[in-house]
């Protein structure tokens, strides 16, 4: 089960304005659930919360780093024990084979958030000698409060991607998930209170992008925001357009599987596979049919059903 909520300085809150928006199974377009709508109002009361979080002589603040990994390892464990309940969250909620959500996505979140775990005590950098009387040194310090905005087609994967370096380093934050997969964050919330994180270092503020997404983007007591698809710093994780190459003396067997991996691996959502093909002209007419003959071998089903490669999302 997961709340379908605001969470706020680790407590579950009803939106300010009352509304509500509901979330879709995409395989069967019927509504699972309709869940807490966050907008301007709730994301300022995460604000706060985050900020307080964040202040001088904070439980958080005044946190060894040993013990901020020793957390996001702890986080990393209860995501491996509810591993099933999240990836069937994802087919559910997300339309994404169970399969790929189970082995690919869960198993790179768990690898991601240990290996954050392991660096939050080894920040160092260097120093830049100066000449003459004058003494430099580096200071290393957290950014503060971070706005993360994640999308919908790898929902919990990029949400661990955000909140593990931000939270290795000492930074608190609030995350908005996409409207349309929100669930893994909002079972996050839980696991991240369980594993013992300190109220309002992680705040989770489902709603929608022109509303919640755009408050965090503009806030003015936000230091960073994180957004996957401002005049503030900004990290952008954007869709790519990579090509893939077919020469004439390729295995166009093997040229195929590969490029259709790129074409269809997560119905095509997928911004680091090769999504534009070069083929060579001599072997044009050959490749294509078998790349068709290829296609029509797919099995598009409902994500949870047993030896699909395709589902509705």
């Amino acid at each position: 089960s997961v709340s379908p909520q605001i969470f706020i300085n680790n407590e579950w809150h009803d939106s300010v304005s009352g509304k509500k928006f509901p979330v879709i199974n995409p395989a069967t377009e019927e509504i699972i659930c309709n869940v807490e709508e966050g907008d301007k109002a709730d994301v300022d009361k995460a604000v706060k919360a985050a900020r307080q979080a964040f202040q001088i002589g904070s439980p958080w603040r005044t946190m060894d780093a040993s013990e901020r990994g020793r957390l996001l390892n702890k986080l990393a464990d209860l995501m491996e024990r509810d591993r099933l309940l999240l990836a069937t969250m994802e087919a559910l909620n997300g339309g994404k084979v169970f399969a790929n959500a189970y082995l690919s996505d869960l198993g790179g979140c768990i690898k991601a958030l240990k290996y954050c775990a392991g660096w939050a005590d080894k920040i160092h950098g260097q120093t830049i000698p100066s000449d003459g009387d004058i003494f430099t040194y580096t200071r290393r310090e957290p950014i503060g409060v971070c706005g993360q905005i994640i999308p919908w087609n790898f929902p919990l994967l990029m949400f661990i991607w955000k909140i593990g370096p931000a939270l290795a380093c000492g930074n608190t934050v609030i995350v908005k998930p996409a409207e349309q997969t929100p669930f893994t964050a909002l079972h996050m919330a839980s696991l991240i209170k369980e594993a013992g994180f300190p109220p309002g270092v992680v705040n989770i503020v489902p709603g929608y992008g022109p509303t919640a997404g755009a408050a965090i983007s503009s806030h003015m007591d936000i230091d960073k925001v994180a957004f996957t698809g401002s005049t503030q710093r900004v990290t952008l994780e954007l869709g790519g357009k990579s090509p893939c190459i077919v020469f004439a003396d390729a295995d166009l067997n093997m040229a195929v599987e590969f490029t259709h991996h790129g074409v269809f691996y997560h119905q095509g959502q997928c911004c680091v596979v090769a999504s534009r093909n070069f083929v060579e002209e001599s072997v044009y007419d050959e490749f294509v049919k078998r790349s068709v003959e290829r296609a029509k071998k797919y099995v598009l089903a409902n994500p949870l059903t047993a030896r699909i490669n395709q589902d509705p999302q």
